[in-house]
């Protein structure tokens, strides 16, 4: 027999979740984060394990109490494992969604569709989701949780279990950020160095060589970085002088360097001045430059470039057509983006509602999630997957 105590619990977050649901997502006195996409493994954070073609409300978690979240894995079916970190303004972290590696940090291998605190975890920064792993910055130094099987947590340690509670990476201290890729890592320092570790097929440590590193190794010749964005298998960075540079996987063009080669080493992306800020979508990339506009390159086989085309783009592209915008992200075959209106907006594929118009239909341009208004000023996604969120 359930025990009352349990019993009292379940009903209350059941009720959270359908009273948050409820709530107009076109209201700008909405305070939730929002969630849509696929859900199969609870990564939508809103008590269910059901898809979600509309922007739903993450259980408990309100815009003004996130600092960043981070979507992490992806994949269909039984290869699903999309989970959700988000940093909290107090310093502390909650996880939700897949914990098959322990990549919820919370000392189980129990999946959660709901989020919950990681225990012990305080003082944080910066975290971020890759693939199957976790990171998070505290007072300067890298912590890691979940799948080692890559070396990705930087620890040193044995690579055959999973690390279910946050660990310390070895020989790393005053980290501004980090990115979490498809079994690999990346922190900058403040001194504006990049160093990396994991998995190095691909090139994507940066290092000069495809090896996988167990411990950061620094970036050669990188300095004066200012900010990374982490794709699946490719990294960018942006240096002082409004430069970008990329390495890693280039098949898709996601290296913008005019070819579809892979890089061990960084390279420049063709054709950008005046860079103000980088995204990395799962293998593609996006900058927003000084006068506002944005351009784009890498995959776009399902529009996710929004170019209006669907081929891949191995140089950028300005995206006229694109205007205002804060923040991007972008998984398997969609991005969406914030824009300066408080709006939210999507495009490429849709099978899964990844785009939160309430359909299920691919479209050719843009789409509405969210109106303007609606206080949302950053979105996310899983990294492989089909799910979304905006806060």
């Amino acid at each position: 027999m359930t025990p009352p105590l349990r019993l009292t619990l379940l009903a209350a977050l059941s009720l959270a979740a359908l009273t948050a649901s409820a709530l107009p997502a076109s209201a700008g006195t909405d305070p939730w984060v929002r969630a849509w996409g696929e859900n199969a493994q609870g990564q939508l954070g809103n008590g269910s394990v059901l898809a979600q073609q509309t922007p739903a409300a993450v259980v408990g978690i309100t815009r003004d109490d996130v600092r960043e979240l981070s979507g992490g894995g992806g994949g269909a079916a039984a290869a699903a494992n999309g989970f959700t970190v988000a940093l909290l303004n107090d310093g502390t972290v909650k996880s939700w969604g897949n914990n098959a590696t322990g990549q919820l940090g919370n000392g189980t291998l129990v999946a959660q569709s709901f989020p919950a605190t990681v225990a012990g975890l305080s003082g944080v920064s910066e975290v971020s989701a890759g693939l199957n792993h976790a990171l998070a910055v505290k007072g300067g130094r890298v912590l890691a949780w979940g799948s080692n099987a890559s070396k990705q947590l930087g620890t040193g340690q044995d690579t055959t279990n999973p690390y279910k509670a946050p660990i310390p990476v070895q020989s790393l201290d005053k980290v501004e950020d980090v990115g979490a890729g498809c079994d690999f890592s990346v922190a900058l320092r403040q001194d504006g160095t990049v160093w990396t570790w994991g998995k190095g097929d691909n090139g994507r440590l940066g290092t000069g060589n495809n090896t996988t590193r167990e411990t950061p190794q620094k970036v050669p010749d990188l300095v004066d970085v200012e900010s990374v964005a982490v794709g699946c298998d490719h990294v960018l960075a942006l240096t002082a002088d409004g430069v970008v540079k990329a390495w890693g996987k280039g098949a898709e063009g996601q290296l913008g360097n005019d070819t579809t080669a892979d890089s061990n080493k960084p390279v420049d992306v063709a054709y950008l001045d005046a860079v103000a800020r980088i995204f990395a979508t799962s293998a593609s990339g996006f900058a927003v430059l000084d006068d506002g506009s944005l351009a784009g390159w890498g995959k776009n086989t399902d529009r996710q470039l929004g170019d209006g085309t669907n081929a891949n783009r191995t140089t950028p592209v300005v995206l006229d057509t694109l205007k205002g915008v804060q923040s991007i992200a972008g998984g398997a075959d969609f991005t969406v983006a914030a824009l300066d209106d408080g709006s939210v907006i999507g495009w490429g594929a849709n099978a899964a509602g990844q785009l939160g118009d309430g359909t299920t239909t691919n479209p050719t341009g843009t789409t509405v999630a969210l109106p303007p208004g609606s206080g949302i000023t950053h979105v996310a996604t899983t990294v492989t997957g089909k799910s979304a969120f905006a806060y």
